[in-house]
């Protein structure tokens, strides 16, 4: 083997280890999204507790991908496909990370909740938590895989998730002017119910930088996004 080709096959090696890291980081985010939103379902504080715990490894496995992916840009200088290739890693381990951060969120919340009286919205909450651990799991699934198709059907797909939120929002306000003594609980499921939604934003930021990275570009044309409430995150 010439010096130039194992070169390559070096460069190839370390790009498909990043990769293979990132893959592997928001595998371990989908753990703690599942634990953080079954936590709340189920009244259950240790799941929470588990979800909490596991995002101090997510916090390490982000700061090893960004000194991989750094080090790499600055030995190699690529160009073209593969710049743009490692640029998106970077933003993209920055998003994982973020999607640990609001399931933490939900997590401290499902806390709470486990001694407070059970509403119906709960089992809203249940519905998103499920639509966006598949918008996530595949949005991951398409970086793994390089699928552009997969990427544009989870940009498409949180559409449906604000429309969700932006429902169980106006029921959850309703079930507050019915009675004070749900408030309490009723507001901690708006704050759940803001971080679930803001973790498919980032599930869909992920899914249009693996388009970007299959296909030179993002999705053309203004993400999908149904008018939704707001309210201020942590």
């Amino acid at each position: 083997m010439s010096s130039s080709q194992h070169i390559v096959r070096s460069y190839d090696e370390e790009l498909t280890r990043i990769s293979n890291r990132i893959v592997e980081m928001g595998g371990r985010v989908e753990a703690q999204l599942a634990d953080a939103i079954e936590a709340v379902s189920k009244r259950n504080s240790e799941l929470a507790q588990r979800a909490i715990d596991m995002d101090a490894h997510v916090d390490e496995m982000e700061t090893e991908i960004d000194d991989l992916t750094v080090k790499l840009l600055a030995r190699r200088q690529p160009m073209a496909d593969d710049l743009r290739e490692m640029v998106a890693a970077l933003r993209i381990v920055g998003m994982l990370e973020r999607v640990g951060d609001y399931a933490v969120h939900v997590a401290e919340r499902a806390v709470s909740l486990s001694n407070m009286p059970v509403v119906p919205p709960v089992l809203v909450i249940s519905r998103m938590g499920k639509m966006v651990r598949d918008l996530f799991g595949d949005a991951v699934g398409a970086y793994a895989h390089r699928d552009a198709e997969l990427a544009l059907s989870v940009w498409r797909r949180d559409r449906d998730l604000d429309q969700l939120y932006a429902s169980l929002f106006r029921e959850l306000l309703t079930y507050m002017m019915e009675d004070s003594q749900n408030v309490t609980t009723c507001v901690h499921l708006l704050f759940v119910a803001k971080y679930i939604e803001r973790m498919g934003d980032f599930s869909t930021n992920i899914a249009e930088h693996v388009h970007y990275i299959v296909r030179g570009h993002k999705p053309e044309g203004q993400r999908p996004k149904a008018g939704s409430a707001r309210i201020a995150t942590e």
